[in-house]
Protein backbone atom coordinates (compact mmCIF):
# COMPACT_ATOMS: atom_id res chain seq x y z
CA UNK A 1 0.00 0.00 0.00
CA UNK A 2 1.36 3.31 -1.14
CA UNK A 3 2.31 5.89 1.94
CA UNK A 4 -0.45 7.90 0.40
CA UNK A 5 -3.33 5.49 1.00
CA UNK A 6 -2.14 5.49 5.14
CA UNK A 7 -1.13 9.47 5.27
CA UNK A 8 -3.77 11.28 7.48
CA UNK A 9 -3.34 14.79 7.44
CA UNK A 10 -4.63 17.47 9.48
CA UNK A 11 -5.14 21.36 7.87
CA UNK A 12 -5.59 24.19 10.32
CA UNK A 13 -5.95 27.42 8.66
CA UNK A 14 -8.68 30.28 9.80
CA UNK A 15 -8.96 31.43 6.24
CA UNK A 16 -11.63 28.58 4.52
CA UNK A 17 -10.16 29.25 0.84
CA UNK A 18 -6.71 28.28 1.90
CA UNK A 19 -8.12 25.29 3.61
CA UNK A 20 -9.53 24.09 0.43
CA UNK A 21 -6.78 25.15 -1.90
CA UNK A 22 -4.46 22.34 0.19
CA UNK A 23 -7.16 20.30 0.85
CA UNK A 24 -7.71 19.95 -2.85
CA UNK A 25 -3.48 19.57 -3.55
CA UNK A 26 -3.92 16.81 -1.07
CA UNK A 27 -6.62 14.94 -2.73
CA UNK A 28 -4.85 15.91 -5.78
CA UNK A 29 -1.89 13.78 -4.65
CA UNK A 30 -3.69 11.06 -3.67
CA UNK A 31 -4.15 11.69 0.02
CA UNK A 32 -7.71 11.34 0.67
CA UNK A 33 -7.63 11.09 4.64
CA UNK A 34 -7.57 14.55 5.32
CA UNK A 35 -9.48 16.37 8.12
CA UNK A 36 -9.57 20.42 8.34
CA UNK A 37 -9.92 22.94 11.06
CA UNK A 38 -9.97 26.99 11.45
CA UNK A 39 -8.05 27.22 14.60
CA UNK A 40 -5.60 25.54 16.65
CA UNK A 41 -7.92 24.60 20.14
CA UNK A 42 -10.02 22.74 17.79
CA UNK A 43 -7.41 21.19 16.07
CA UNK A 44 -6.22 19.78 19.22
CA UNK A 45 -9.37 18.70 20.57
CA UNK A 46 -10.17 16.40 17.34
CA UNK A 47 -6.07 15.19 17.42
CA UNK A 48 -7.09 13.59 21.00
CA UNK A 49 -9.97 11.27 19.31
CA UNK A 50 -8.74 11.40 15.75
CA UNK A 51 -4.97 11.19 15.59
CA UNK A 52 -2.89 12.04 12.53
CA UNK A 53 0.63 11.71 10.82
CA UNK A 54 0.82 15.18 9.79
CA UNK A 55 -0.10 18.54 10.63
CA UNK A 56 -0.25 21.16 7.71
CA UNK A 57 -1.07 24.66 9.97
CA UNK A 58 -1.39 28.49 8.97
CA UNK A 59 0.97 30.66 11.00
CA UNK A 60 -1.01 33.45 11.41
CA UNK A 61 -4.46 32.51 13.10
CA UNK A 62 -6.42 34.58 15.88
CA UNK A 63 -6.52 32.91 19.66
CA UNK A 64 -3.58 30.42 18.94
CA UNK A 65 -1.28 30.88 16.30
CA UNK A 66 0.43 28.16 14.06
CA UNK A 67 3.55 27.98 16.39
CA UNK A 68 1.50 27.68 19.51
CA UNK A 69 -0.25 25.10 18.10
CA UNK A 70 2.88 23.62 17.41
CA UNK A 71 4.06 23.60 20.98
CA UNK A 72 0.73 22.44 22.43
CA UNK A 73 1.70 19.35 20.21
CA UNK A 74 5.14 19.25 20.87
CA UNK A 75 4.02 18.95 24.92
CA UNK A 76 1.24 16.30 24.55
CA UNK A 77 1.95 13.06 25.36
CA UNK A 78 -0.06 11.50 22.41
CA UNK A 79 0.39 14.29 19.53
CA UNK A 80 4.59 15.07 20.23
CA UNK A 81 5.62 12.81 17.46
CA UNK A 82 2.79 14.56 15.05
CA UNK A 83 5.01 15.90 12.05
CA UNK A 84 4.45 19.49 11.55
CA UNK A 85 4.35 21.61 8.34
CA UNK A 86 3.99 25.68 9.26
CA UNK A 87 2.64 27.53 6.02
CA UNK A 88 3.14 32.00 6.42
CA UNK A 89 3.13 34.31 4.19
CA UNK A 90 5.86 35.91 6.16
CA UNK A 91 8.65 33.68 6.27
CA UNK A 92 10.98 35.91 8.59
CA UNK A 93 13.50 34.56 10.00
CA UNK A 94 13.07 34.69 13.71
CA UNK A 95 9.21 32.86 13.24
CA UNK A 96 10.94 30.02 11.16
CA UNK A 97 13.93 30.17 13.80
CA UNK A 98 11.26 29.89 16.78
CA UNK A 99 9.10 27.46 14.54
CA UNK A 100 12.79 25.19 14.63
CA UNK A 101 13.25 25.44 18.23
CA UNK A 102 9.60 23.97 18.63
CA UNK A 103 10.15 20.89 16.79
CA UNK A 104 8.75 22.06 13.25
CA UNK A 105 9.63 19.67 10.60
CA UNK A 106 9.06 21.58 7.43
CA UNK A 107 7.40 25.65 6.43
CA UNK A 108 6.28 27.01 3.03
CA UNK A 109 6.02 30.13 2.19
CA UNK A 110 2.61 31.68 0.72
CA UNK A 111 1.47 31.95 -1.93
CA UNK A 112 2.45 28.46 -3.30
CA UNK A 113 1.91 26.34 -6.30
CA UNK A 114 0.98 22.76 -5.60
CA UNK A 115 4.36 20.86 -6.30
CA UNK A 116 5.83 23.23 -3.65
CA UNK A 117 3.69 21.78 -0.90
CA UNK A 118 4.12 18.08 -2.41
CA UNK A 119 8.25 18.44 -2.06
CA UNK A 120 7.74 19.91 1.25
CA UNK A 121 5.41 17.30 2.30
CA UNK A 122 7.80 14.49 0.83
CA UNK A 123 10.86 16.17 2.78
CA UNK A 124 9.05 15.19 6.25
CA UNK A 125 7.24 12.12 5.68
CA UNK A 126 8.84 10.50 2.11
CA UNK A 127 7.97 10.30 -1.58
CA UNK A 128 4.38 10.33 -2.10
Amino acid sequence: MALRDQLRVMVVDDMSTSRGLITQALDAFGIRAVASTSDGPSALKALESSPVHLVISDFNMPGMDGLQLLHALRTGARTKGVGFILITGKADKAIIEKGRQLGMNNFLKKPFDPSDLRACIEAVVGRL
